[in-house]
């Protein structure tokens, strides 16, 4: 889609009544069913990337985001550092679920959102993954106290967050249009 498209397409006159009108020309069901699938592959993506690029310091992990997100709203330390141990390795499956729990909500409302507003779909994903790392790690997570400030955080969690932002939507679009457009999700 182009510059001029994309204009085009969020001028007033366009968008009076297509939202309602694409929402009944989608599957809903198949959307929000491939967008759960996406959510937890790149889910997985995004764990993986990780651990080639780390985005914190060992020290500033030892509580990572999620975690400290829900101590902020009042969960103990004995529930949001639980773990359980696979391969001699301790897991923080707390941390997990809510890596998941995002995962998969932002995967459903990309999958339903693409059809309804297409240019969420430009760059396949790339966009949104950009926006979104800008809107949280740089805008809301510091906002809350949960990292610090955007101009203070080390380059190479900006790096990786970003990147990784990249590869997770990336994911998310291929995965999500993939099933959807097959329509694997509706037998």
């Amino acid at each position: 889609m182009r510059y001029t498209e994309v204009v085009h397409y969020f001028s007033v006159n366009h968008l009076r009544g297509s939202i309602v009108l694409r929402l009944k020309n989608i599957n809903v069901p198949s959307a929000v069913k491939a967008g759960m699938v996406a959510g937890f592959l790149s889910g997985l993506v995004k764990l993986g990337w990780e651990d080639v690029l780390p985005p914190r310091t060992p020290q500033r992990d030892a509580t990572n985001p999620p975690q400290a997100m829900l101590e902020k709203f009042g969960v103990p330390t004995s529930i949001t550092h639980s773990t359980y141990t696979y391969s001699e390795q301790k897991m923080p499956w707390v941390s997990f679920i809510i890596h998941f729990g995002f995962s998969t909500t932002f995967a459903v409302g990309y999958s339903v959102m693409q059809h309804v507003i297409p240019p969420v779909r430009l760059g396949h994903g790339a966009l949104a993954g950009i926006g979104l790392w800008g809107a949280f790690h740089l805008g809301v997570l510091p906002k809350m106290g949960l990292t610090p400030e955007a101009k203070d955080l080390p380059i190479e969690e900006q790096v990786s967050e970003a990147l990784g932002h990249i590869a997770w939507m990336s994911t998310i679009d291929l995965v999500s249009n993939a099933l959807y457009q097959g329509k694997q999700l509706d037998k």
